[in-house]
């Protein structure tokens, strides 16, 4: 599982281990990391131009000491000091050893066209807002040039802790983290910005519970269900889905098709759209006499195309199993009803339903995932899955919030938000508790993205065809 920690948590850990090493050995640790990866990113070090973008702090100090091992491998070095009165003494001094040069900001825009590699070293962890004027500009020019870019640990300009941006910042091609990775690396909008990642370990001990967790292959295969010789379909679990309405039957037919693919033995269809889903999966079992009386299930989808159908968002949220909602169930449940609820209950918006159960422009929530999750969650009580770019999942009783790390683009179609829906239903109904459905579910759903879509654009339900295979990718990975 991939782990990030916060600024906090990191610094913290950085002095213990500074306390028992020589002066300096964790920076020159740090910067064998950098250079090295630099390197391989160039191919060739001799004859290259490279660029340094150094402030105050640490990171311009981890940025010169590595622009000083490029520089004796036979680059040409230049460092742009931002703030030179307060330039790291020590890694400039080792820079001028190794030929390395240094200029001033003004008039620097040349360099930075010219070069082959720039090395962002402006702004450590500890940075809040947008870059100053001058660093904005050359940021900006960076941009524009051909050179890759590469950030110290973590691009400058955006929030190491939360993932926002609020203002001028560094867009790397690749950024070289230190010791563990940093929420903003994986939460958007920073996300975009920070490139590929490639993690230097220098040795920090850190906390068992980190800020956020990232599921990999071999986490998702130990959480999914899988059947004994003793299964039937109802051992498998059985999920309900109550969704679609005359307007949206679509809605129903996507939902049923995650469910069926979400490794519940059996699924109960509640709606107005009982044909059009019989009609495309026999196998579900079809109902219309209400959530109440729909026979016995282990968790329940409600919300995907129901429109105005509050009592059947009622009914389900009023029952004694575990609940997912979406789409127009998240606009007619009442909050005190899903606080009240004693099984688990998880929620799925998108950025625009969240702003709307928050009471905030759409634009608040999609600058800040993570606090926006967190905040929806407390104030529900219930686990929240938050669509997007950056899909989170974050539980109403804390710990590490689960970042997505599977999808595409390609997944921003009508239909999708329902075929995931009921895919963490089904996963629901089988006994995953509700942080496990929505994260498994949303890693499922994002690799058959990508499987379905294979650099095109594709259709909800061929997401939903997809699933299978990457089920089958997981578990014999």
């Amino acid at each position: 599982m991939r782990t990030a920690y916060s600024v906090e948590t990191v610094r913290a850990a950085e002095r213990e281990l500074m306390a028992r090493l020589p002066d300096g050995a964790l920076m020159q640790r740090a910067a064998a990391g950098l250079a090295a990866a630099c390197a391989d990113l160039l191919g060739r070090v001799y004859g290259r131009r490279i660029v340094l973008l150094v402030g105050s702090g640490d990171n311009g100090g981890d940025a010169l000491y590595a622009g000083a091992r490029l520089a004796r491998r036979g680059a040409g070095v230049t460092a742009v000091l931002l703030a030179p009165e307060r330039a790291h003494i020590g890694g400039l001094a080792a820079l001028r050893r190794a030929g390395g040069r240094t200029a001033a900001p003004a008039g620097a825009e040349e360099l930075v066209e010219r070069a082959d590699l720039l090395l962002d070293g402006i702004v450590g962890i500890g940075g809040k807002g947008g870059l100053r004027p001058d660093a904005a500009r050359l940021a900006e020019v960076a941009e524009r040039s051909r050179a890759a870019v590469v950030a110290v640990d973590l691009p400058s300009g955006v929030d190491a802790d939360t993932g926002e941006v609020r203002g001028a910042a560094v867009r790397a091609d690749l950024t070289v983290t230190f010791g563990t990775h940093k929420p903003g690396l994986l939460i958007d909008p920073a996300r975009e910005y920070a490139g590929s990642v490639r993690l230097v370990d220098i040795g920090l001990a850190l906390p068992e519970e980190a800020e956020l967790e990232a599921l990999q292959h071999v986490d998702v295969r130990r959480l999914l269900p899988v059947p004994t010789g003793e299964s039937d379909k109802y051992r498998r679990g059985v999920v309900g889905i109550a969704a679609g309405s005359a307007r949206y039957p679509g809605a129903a037919v996507l939902a049923v098709y995650g469910a069926l693919r979400g490794g519940a033995g059996a699924v109960r269809y509640v709606g107005p759209a009982g044909d059009a889903v019989i009609a495309r999966f026999p196998e579900t079992l079809v109902s219309d006499r209400g959530p109440k009386h729909a026979g016995r299930v282990q968790a329940w989808v409600v919300g995907p195309g129901a429109g105005e159908d509050a009592s059947a968002v009622g009914e389900v949220v009023a029952s004694d199993v575990p609940v997912l909602i979406d789409a127009d169930g998240l606009r007619l449940a009442d909050r005190d009803a899903v606080r009240a609820r004693t099984a688990p209950t998880l929620m799925t918006p998108h950025a625009g339903e969240a702003a709307a159960l928050l009471g905030v422009p759409r634009e608040e929530v999609e600058g800040a995932r993570l606090a926006s999750a967190r905040e929806l969650a407390g104030r529900y009580d219930a686990t929240v899955l938050l669509k997007g770019s950056t899909t989170l999942v974050a539980d109403a009783g804390g710990g590490a919030v689960r970042v997505n790390p599977t999808g595409t683009a390609w997944l921003a179609t009508a239909g999708s938000g329902d075929v995931l829906s009921g895919l963490a239903g089904s996963l629901l109904a089988s006994g995953l508790s509700a942080p496990d459905a929505g994260s498994v579910g949303a890693y499922l759903h994002g690799l058959a993205g990508r499987f379905a879509a294979d650099g095109a654009p594709v259709g909800a339900h061929d997401v939903a065809e997809a699933l299978p295979a990457a089920w089958r990718d997981v578990t014999e990975a």
